[in-house]
């Protein structure tokens, strides 16, 4: 049967309605059934009004909407002392929905003057009238429009809270914000806002108002902006012994890939450290602004000394706004190893340069600079028992050459393999180790590290050592870990060589440090390792703070690790890396797509976890 078939009813149906009217002319009722009609329908439509005449109710509730939502209890609404086990789920309304990200900040308040500062963990479209989607009809319907109704959804945000805002007056009697640990549920239906105010997000997550700058606080690659000026809020890491420990005595950690904005960063960080009003007590009761010494492998940190010439007078004007130290450092010294065969060019900055060596008589207290290669314990052991015999044969003055002279020796070997101190096997490996060292790093025809004291440590003053320009990777080993352990020993000692390094806080930069503090199954390496590890532990005692730079922290050697209490993780690729940095597993998702300048902060004792945004323009030179 088609369409067809139902032609000729059609047709019959207007031929009736046509014969109709023809008879109803003839018998003369046209004028009569006309005027008959005219009343009927006048009465019909006075009807009709009179039906479809109903009273119009507003749609919109009326008032201004306030907030981005409302806390619901369809699926439980619970804070408890494990994380796991707390459900704060909150209604968002269909023009809000646009901005809420993961990881935004809100706010809930409870009846009296107390507020829950929360954050975004998870969003969820749900249904709102039961519905089956998953159909033929359903998808191609959807694939023929370009939209859908928000209304037929619910958009739902998982809440994580974060502390409990509360105000109180201080001894002078001013209101002061503060927090604490969540210890009450918000009730149902509390209206949500989003956190706009600097005080109220700097209190909620714990970030000091002074300190230490180290970007600006952001949200999935987003700043986070307020109502005031300047609209960013600034994450800044405690100085201050009178909120606790200065953070930059407790140590620090910048990992990140190759191109990852690592070194932008850290010498952003850095130029804070050298800031004219950055100093810190002693003992002595003297305040005195700290030293940084960058072991530098790329030939990039001398180049602080220059300003940037990137750096606009509007951008400047910005940073002293808010309180961020720029410009160049006057106070540069780039103290460059010398190797015999190698020159260092230094073309790259305009710091004073000037050269050192490595004494020889540096290994009579550190017989691990001497060890090529591995050595076990008992390898180890005679080595000292050479380098005692040889000091005490040539004093502080025997040299590199004269000890290779004085292992050539047979009748030492004999002697000291017949008197069971040093068997013949450990002398012979032994010397192999010795031998094996770079030549031309010992006794160079400059001034020994040992007498350049007040040129390596310089109060308020930058010193970059760097290696680029040495001939092999145990070169630069050696170099970086003499002067190293030259700063360390001298600040951990009660009968220090140096009083200047004493006396004075001290910021050792070291990048690639992985390549120095790696965890090795040698006694060298084990050396290396206790003496850092002791640094580290007397930190804060000694003014001693290390800023370790790497793109490989897995490879840092634990014990050291473990005292790194501010870690900075920018883009990490390697999964095995990330893991090793130990960071919130919210924001380990968040690592692998950092864009460049972008990065995690974690330090347990200075704030909540965060993402920040650090500066698009280095604050010196950085080409």
């Amino acid at each position: 049967m088609t369409l067809e078939d139902f032609s000729d009813v059609t047709d019959d149906t207007d031929e009736g309605e046509t014969e109709s009217d023809s008879v109803s002319s003839a018998d003369g009722g046209t004028a009569a059934g006309s005027a008959e009609s005219d009343t009927i329908d006048n009465h019909s439509d006075n009807n009709t009004d009179d039906r479809d005449s109903f009273e119009l109710i507003a749609a919109d509730v009326a008032g201004d909407d306030t907030g981005m939502g409302a806390l619901s209890v369809s699926q439980g609404l619970r804070v408890a002392e494990d994380d796991d086990e707390t459900t704060l789920r909150a209604f968002i309304t269909t023009g809000n929905r646009e901005a809420v990200r993961i990881g935004k900040y809100l706010l809930v308040p409870y009846p009296d003057d107390e507020t829950l500062f929360c954050r975004i963990t998870g969003l969820e479209y749900a249904q709102e009238f039961h519905a089956d989607d998953a159909t033929e009809i359903h998808a191609r319907r959807m694939m023929r429009q370009s939209t859908f109704e928000e209304r037929d959804y619910k958009f739902m945000a998982d809440l994580d809270p974060v502390a409990v805002l509360y105000e109180e007056y201080d001894d002078d009697g001013t209101v002061e914000l503060n927090r604490r640990m969540t210890d009450r549920v918000p009730k149902p239906g509390a209206i949500l806002r989003q956190a706009t105010d600097s005080e109220q997000i700097k209190t909620g997550l714990n970030i000091p108002e002074e300190g230490v700058f180290l970007g600006h606080l952001s949200v999935g690659g987003e700043t986070v902006e307020t109502a005031a000026q300047p609209p960013t809020i600034d994450y800044r890491l405690t100085d201050d012994y009178e909120a606790g420990d200065p953070l930059v005595f407790r140590h620090t950690l910048v990992a990140g890939g190759t191109g990852s904005g690592k070194t932008h960063a850290a010498k952003n960080i850095l130029r804070q450290y050298l800031s004219d009003e950055r100093a810190y007590p002693m003992d002595d009761r003297r305040t005195v602004s700290p030293a940084v010494v960058q072991f530098d492998p790329q030939d990039e940190y001398a180049q602080m000394h220059d300003d940037n010439p990137e750096l606009d007078d509007g951008f400047a004007r910005k940073l002293e706004r808010e309180g961020v130290a720029y410009g160049g450092v006057d106070d540069t010294i780039a103290l460059v190893p010398t190797e015999d065969g190698t020159s260092y060019p230094g073309e790259g900055h305009r710091a004073e340069q000037i050269q050192f060596t490595v004494p020889f008589s540096m290994t009579k207290q550190r017989p691990w600079l001497v060890a090529g290669s591995s050595l076990n314990d008992n390898q180890y052991s005679g080595l000292q028992t050479l380098l005692n015999r040889f000091f005490r044969q040539y004093g502080k003055s025997g040299t590199y050459g004269q000890f290779t002279s004085f292992l050539d020796d047979p009748a030492l070997k004999e002697e000291l393999d017949e008197s069971g101190r040093v068997h013949e096997a450990t002398f012979d490996a032994i010397k192999r180790r010795v031998f094996g060292m770079p030549a031309g790093i010992f006794d160079q025809s400059a001034k020994p590290i040992t007498e350049l004291d007040h040129q390596l440590v310089r109060p308020g003053g930058l010193t970059v050592v760097p290696t680029y320009h040495l001939s092999s990777s145990r070169a630069k080993e050696l170099c970086v870990l003499a002067v190293s352990a030259y700063l360390i020993d001298n600040k951990l000692s009660n009968a220090p060589a140096s009083d200047r390094i004493k006396e004075t806080p001290v910021v050792v930069g070291m990048d690639e440090a992985h390549n120095f503090l790696a965890d090795a199954d040698t006694v060298q390496a084990r050396k290396v390792v206790q003496k850092f590890t002791e640094a580290a532990k007397q930190g804060r005692k000694e003014r001693l703070g290390l800023f370790l730079i790497t793109q490989d922290p897995q490879d840092i050697a634990d014990p050291v690790f473990k005292q790194l209490n501010t870690k900075l993780v920018l883009n990490l690729g390697d999964e095995d890396a990330i893991n090793s940095v130990n960071i919130p597993t919210n924001l380990q998702s968040k690592v692998p797509y950092m864009e460049k300048g972008q990065f995690v902060v974690y330090s347990p004792d200075n704030s909540e976890p965060v993402e920040l945004i650090g500066l698009p323009t280095c604050l010196t030179r950085h080409d």
